[in-house]
């Protein structure tokens, strides 16, 4: 039996291609595309979430419901991430005045 605590979210990588077009077959949908978090359950992916359209696919025989939200909540924080200039962006927009900055179109 698994736990409901007893899963890992990670990033998919190439390697994860196939579990995840085996995922979106057993979930009777389209595979996903771009960049994916996969969470696994015993070592063993059990569903995966699309970065680029938030799209779910689960394997519909394993309780991926705690799964699927925490999948959810990590891909905010990952797209939050993502779209907070770097460090240095920060740095240079508080140190050189407004007037001095390039414009951008």
């Amino acid at each position: 039996m698994f736990s409901s605590t007893a899963h890992t979210i990670r990033p998919a990588t190439a390697d994860d291609a196939a579990a995840v077009r085996r995922l979106a077959a057993l979930d009777s949908r389209p595979p996903l595309s771009g960049p994916a978090l996969i969470g696994e359950i015993g070592g063993l992916p059990a569903a995966a979430l699309s970065l680029a359209d938030g799209r779910l696919v689960a394997d519909p025989f394993l309780p991926t419901a705690v799964l699927a939200v925490e999948l959810r909540l990590r891909a905010e924080g990952v797209l939050a991430y993502e779209r907070q200039p770097s460090l240095a962006a920060r740095l240079r927009a508080a140190l050189v005045p407004a007037a001095s900055r390039p414009q951008t179109a």
